[in-house]
């Protein structure tokens, strides 16, 4: 669940991207696990979707190493795009903390080698599944 607020825009890295809407002090937690807000999906429930609702799964979630299950996040944080110079660290088991401090308007980026393992993310989900 987002901590801060954002809103959604065009991206310069890559389509939607995910923006400050308030300044974000260095430290403050970005986003954090919710159980009863946030989905975990084992491969078995994704694989007894729907052809569109398991595309979407593929498309916005990504196998949580900490969980072994797909996590699905139920906001706007699906939309944080890679950098390789991220503003955001993704590291700590369920939670996301600002790297530095946050402009408003300023895109939010994590490095998806943090918890994908690749800079491939969304789209190397199928090949660790």
């Amino acid at each position: 669940m987002l901590m801060v607020k954002t809103k959604i825009g065009r991206s310069s890295i890559d389509g939607i991207g995910l923006f400050a809407d308030q300044f974000i002090p260095k430290g403050m937690t970005v986003w954090k696990y919710m159980p009863n807000f946030d989905l975990l999906l084992s491969k078995e429930e994704v694989d007894q979707l729907s052809e569109p609702a398991r595309e979407q799964v593929y498309k916005y979630a990504h196998l949580d190493k900490k969980y072994g299950k797909f996590l699905l996040c139920s906001d706007d944080a699906r939309f944080f795009n890679h950098s390789l110079n991220p503003n955001c660290d993704e590291r700590r088991d369920d939670i996301t903390t600002a790297l530095r401090d946050i402009r408003v308007g300023e895109e939010l980026v994590v490095n998806y080698q943090d918890f994908y393992g690749n800079t491939d993310g969304h789209s190397k989900i199928l090949d660790e599944a």
